[in-house]
């Protein structure tokens, strides 16, 4: 998962049209969540563009969806959410104050180490 400078990352997906079925249906479902996602050039790989709250929606209603070729996208963006950097890991501390190590270690799969330094930014600065 790279983060550009606007701060919202942005995972890549190697040939996404040839390992979906239904694709049109799963470009829609993508954006309702308010995701983007375009092609990278004129390459077979695209790009999708989320907050972590957008991961989270999009990945549980791909998992909800009865459509099994959906699932190695699924599977792809579980593992990409592990890779979060510290920058995104303190965004979404920010937007949940009272949110604790072990709830932040939970949500985000990230080591103790990261999740108490983001705490630590947020109180002590």
């Amino acid at each position: 998962m790279k983060t550009p400078k606007n701060h919202i990352p942005y995972i890549t997906l190697p040939s996404f049209l040839r390992r979906v079925l239904k694709a049109y249906a799963l470009k829609a479902l993508i954006r309702e969540q308010g995701c983007e996602i375009s092609r990278i050039g004129r390459s077979r790989n695209w790009q999708l563009k989320a907050t972590f709250e957008q991961l989270e929606q999009t990945i549980s209603l791909i998992e909800q969806s009865e459509e099994t070729s959906w699932q190695w996208l699924a599977t792809h963006l579980s593992k990409q959410r592990k890779n979060l950097g510290f920058d995104m890991l303190l965004t979404i501390a920010q937007n949940k104050p009272e949110i604790t190590v072990s709830e932040l270690m939970q949500r985000t799969d990230c080591t103790i180490a990261e999740a108490r330094r983001v705490i630590d930014t947020l109180e002590f600065g």
